[in-house]
């Protein structure tokens, strides 16, 4: 029988395999292994994806085969001074209030909980039609499995996509997306005579997922970090390092500058980035409660960057777009356009690399905010170039298995569901460029804070996406 201890079980086990975006072969075997130990039929392409077949059950064959889909990877994110590697440890979790969390990394419940439940109804004996269950690669940081799926590898013309994030809300429609990367070349120059070094660093702010959360107008320490050397690059400081932010489809949540001032106006800068940080606190009081600012003196091991360069990204850095652009006109509430200001690095000499991402449900849309964000970076002097874009997913709400899965949970919890499209992005608009005319909804159990460290999950609202989906796929037809 399968519910939602079952599923939670199964997740648990999740937890133990590492499996970021671009390193996911631990999780793909344990996903053919898992088939092998049941006799059920399986499939991996070159990329990486699985697929599962659970034959029909009998009495059942004349059902259309049910696509049920979720990614195989995670964002791990932790926060500063964890000692957590992504590589080999298990994720740390407690139980607290009705939540499982992970309070210093992300708890990958984002998609793990949709894989936990295919792998759950692939191991049930629920009186089903063919189930094929599709387990895709990198969702996180391109969808480079969906993008390389080939004609054939799914057979079923229906699918539900289980990597939603808020029960009782039935998705039929997300935003596309591209990435916008920039490149700032730079000269060395050393430390001018009398000067001392001070790490300035931000951090503790909510961050979360840039789709979902954008519009929740959280502080992006990056802008942040940018917005305060503005008001300094014009004077005597010399800039040495600035990195912040993480994965593409997270909001900033810490950046940290190595900058170089004369010695006697130390003391004067550190006061400068306290008030700083004090009036951050007051302005984000209500979405980054606990941000937080600190300045230390710290030796320089590196040389300070070209003036003029510096100067430069800073200024594009403040100027850049990040956070909405554009709400629908259409449906109301919903975010249509946006860009993420996601990280900045200086990994390399004599670079400094810039990610960005953008998501529309416009393609319009999605090219200008794209543009917009290029062309202050061009405008700066940096060199842009942009990733592989994905597509949309356009709203069908005479869909079939929309009026399955609203029946289905009007019957099960007495109240009719929402019915949304979301700004993040899903996979649900490649499959349809792969596979025309399929048919697809989106939903999930309750998670927060996704693509940060505490990450959760609300396990009531589990219990009813276990039961929503079980009456789902026992009454499709």
């Amino acid at each position: 029988m399968m519910d939602s201890n079952t599923v939670l079980d199964i997740f648990r086990e999740i937890t133990k395999i590492p499996r970021e975006s671009g390193h996911e072969e631990a999780m793909t075997a344990y996903l053919q292994q898992f088939a092998a130990q049941r006799h059920l039929e399986c499939k991996t392409d070159s990329t990486g994806n699985v697929v599962i077949v659970k034959p029909a059950a009998p009495g059942k064959d004349n059902v259309p085969t049910l696509v049920l889909q979720g990614h195989q990877d995670m964002v791990c994110e932790k926060i500063k001074g964890s000692a957590h590697d992504f590589t080999r440890d298990p994720i740390d979790y407690v139980i607290e209030d009705g939540w499982m969390i992970a309070k210093e990394t992300t708890l990958g419940a984002d998609d793990g909980i949709g894989v936990a439940a295919c792998l759950a109804l692939l191991d049930s004996d629920l009186p089903t039609g063919r189930l094929e269950c599709l387990f895709t690669i990198s969702e996180e940081t391109g969808m480079d499995g969906a993008m390389a799926l080939e004609a054939g590898f799914i057979t079923g013309k229906t699918l539900i996509n289980l990597d939603s994030e808020d029960e009782g809300e039935m998705f039929v429609g997300c935003a596309g997306g591209v990435n916008t990367m920039a490149e700032f070349h730079y000269s060395e120059e050393p430390l001018r005579p009398g000067y001392e070094t001070v790490l300035l660093y931000l951090f503790n702010a909510v961050g979360g997922h840039s789709g979902d959360d954008i519009n929740k107008e959280r502080a992006n320490m990056v802008q942040q970090m940018a917005r305060f050397l503005y008001g300094e690059i014009d004077g005597e400081m010399q800039l040495l390092w600035l990195s912040g932010g993480g994965k593409h489809n997270a909001i900033a949540r810490e950046c940290e500058a190595l900058v170089a001032v004369p010695s006697d106006q130390v003391e004067a800068l550190k006061a400068r980035f306290a008030a700083f940080g004090a009036a951050l606190k007051k302005e984000f009081a209500v979405s980054d409660p606990d941000l937080r600012c600190n300045a230390v003196s710290r030796e320089a091991d590196r040389l300070a960057m070209d003036p003029a360069v510096a100067r430069k990204l800073v200024y594009a850095l403040t100027a850049v777009h990040h956070g909405v652009l554009a709400m629908s006109q259409d449906i109301p509430g919903l975010v249509e356009t946006s860009s993420n200001l996601a990280s900045v690095r200086m990994d390399k000499p004599g670079l400094v690399e810039i990610c960005t991402s953008q998501r529309s449900a416009s393609e319009t849309g999605k090219r200008f905010v794209a543009d917009k964000v290029a062309a202050c970076f061009r405008l700066a002097g940096a060199q842009v170039r942009t990733g592989d874009p994905y597509p949309g997913w356009k709203p069908d709400m005479q869909s079939h298995i929309l009026k399955v899965c609203v029946d289905s949970y009007e019957r099960l919890f007495g109240e009719k569901p929402k019915v949304k499209a979301i700004h993040a992005g899903l996979e649900c608009g490649l499959f349809l460029e792969k596979f025309p005319g399929l048919d697809m909804i989106s939903f999930g159990p309750t998670l927060r804070g996704v693509h940060a460290p505490g990450e959760k999950l609300d396990l009531a609202s589990n219990e009813r996406f276990v039961r929503h989906l079980v009456d789902v796929v026992t009454h499709f037809e």
